[in-house]
């Protein structure tokens, strides 16, 4: 088995810095802001041959209330996870009761644990380790995680008696345990979110629902939820199984116009949001039912069609409403949402688990028909047929031709036409095609893309030489003429 590294500690003490260290990403939002880390994030760490998991949590204090003792649980909970445990202190602010506290109930739950003393990059070891030696956890390993001071120390006593990777003989130095220095950009490995599964991306606005759902879906109470906009701020990547499929689930920060954005924690989380999108496989859009389509959520699945990404929409707090706000919310979304009228839409409850076991067929067949692939023959055959139902128009009194077509690509499929004047196809031609092609190849919860190549023209560019080979041919009949003619007036004389 992996063993699972959890790291815990007081607020602000370093742990997400500790964690992108560790894992060699940036998956974790660094800032200077007490509280930012507030559900458990995993990934996927090496070490001189060892694989390892590492849960970066949010800070406990012991004093929580609201949001916060939501994150204390989620903390706890990766303690009890753990094969062992990396308590995080700060050695410039010194030790504190809510240090005290974790460390007492790492004792009574008789984990392994050991003791991180971080930021000494301004404070003699020495001095730290005695600072905290009261806390009962044996001597403090200094470290400095925002410059890679004493990580390989660290590691030897946290992973030495872990077994090496069998399959990791003959590792290249990138994973033999050597510091990386500040700034230096260092080879990602790769996490379980992208080896897993199809990757699933539940995104929307602030408060619509996204984490309830993510719960809903796992079946507990994996990332925090509570009646606050913002409760989410990282990507948080969550594998598993259902019915024997392999899934990734991402829980997204929701995403506001940018005219309300103003901390920078918010924009980082933001980001984490656009790149979730583009690593999914499918995207499940969540809009509040009871607010019904704002122009907002219009510009977000712009993004998401922009991005190629399959499509699933699902329609949050559906329960409770009366019949004639349903109506009018269905007439709505077929008005706003023609655009993207090949999405599944789901009219779900997140919070009673209404329609939340439909969504897995959508995204299952919107994955389908994004990667599939199809022989040239296939999509040539269906190009033929269409415009054999529908002829091109004429440019310039010469009609467009299309000649034959291929697949360029896939999530999103991208099928290429060549032909000739192809430049001039104008748009509702192309979708004419598009719509030709979902029908046929039943394309559900997809975009397409079509793209055209112009064919060469064998003659361009060759008039002159053709025009010289015919001068010069005439020249010689025309001397082989006079040549001739100067024969027979010779004869005659």
């Amino acid at each position: 088995m992996v063993p699972v590294i959890a790291l815990v500690g007081r607020p602000n003490v370093g742990k997400s810095t500790l964690f992108n260290r560790l894992t060699k990403t940036r998956d974790a939002i660094v800032a200077e802001y007490a509280g930012l880390t507030r559900d458990r994030q995993y990934g996927e760490a090496k070490w001189q041959g060892r694989t390892y998991i590492v849960i970066d949590t949010g800070g406990i204090s012991g004093d929580e209330e609201g949001i916060d003792a939501k994150m204390a649980e989620q903390s706890l909970q990766a303690i009890e996870e753990a094969d062992a445990v990396l308590f995080m202190v700060d050695s410039r602010a010194g030790m504190t009761a809510a240090d005290q506290m974790i460390a007492e109930h790492l004792r009574k739950r008789n984990k392994r644990s050991f003791l991180i003393a971080n930021k000494v990059d301004t404070v003699d070891p020495d001095i730290a380790r005695a600072e905290f030696s009261p806390l009962g956890l044996g001597d403090a390993l200094p470290i400095a995680a925002a410059h890679g001071r004493g990580i390989t120390a660290m590691l030897e006593q946290a992973l030495g008696t872990f077994p090496k990777d069998n399959a990791d003989e003959g590792e290249g130095e990138g994973d033999d345990g050597e510091e990386v220095a500040e700034g230096q950009e260092a080879t990602r490995i790769p996490g379980p979110s992208e080896k897993d599964g199809i990757k699933i991306a539940i995104i929307g606005r602030p408060n619509v629902g996204k984490s309830t759902l993510v719960n809903r879906m796992l079946g507990e109470e994996r990332v925090i939820v509570y009646d606050q906009a913002g409760t989410t701020r990282d990507s948080i990547y969550i594998p598993f199984e259902r019915d024997e499929e392999k899934y990734t689930l991402i829980d997204t920060a929701g995403v506001r116009r940018r005219g309300k954005i103003f901390e920078a924690v918010e924009k980082f989380s933001v980001v984490k949001t656009l790149q979730a999108i583009q690593d999914a496989n499918v995207v499940v859009f969540v809009m509040d039912a009871r607010e019904g389509v704002v122009e907002h959520d219009l510009n977000l699945l712009g993004f998401v069609l922009e991005s190629g990404r399959a499509l699933v929409i699902a329609l949050n707090k559906w329960d409770g409403m009366e019949p004639s706000e349903r109506d009018y919310v269905k007439t709505e979304l077929e008005r706003r949402l023609m655009f993207a009228d090949w999405a599944d839409i789901h009219f779900i409850s997140a919070k009673h688990g209404t329609g939340v076991g439909h969504l897995y067929k959508s995204v299952q067949q919107a994955f389908k028909s994004a990667v599939t692939r199809w022989p040239t023959n296939r999509l040539t055959q269906i190009l033929e047929d269409a415009v054999q139902e529908h002829q091109p128009p004429t440019v310039n009194g010469r009609r467009i031709k299309l000649r034959y077509a291929h697949l360029g690509g896939a999530n999103p499929p991208l099928i290429v036409i060549h032909g000739n004047q192809v430049d001039q196809v104008p748009k509702s031609y192309s979708r004419y095609l598009e719509n030709t092609y979902r029908r046929v190849l039943r394309l559900v919860g997809t975009p397409i893309r079509i793209e055209y190549k112009g064919g060469d023209n064998p003659y361009e560019g060759k008039q002159n030489k053709l025009t010289d080979r015919q001068v010069n041919r005439k020249r010689r009949l025309m001397s082989h003429h006079k040549k001739a003619e100067k024969k027979r007036r010779d004869k005659k004389r």
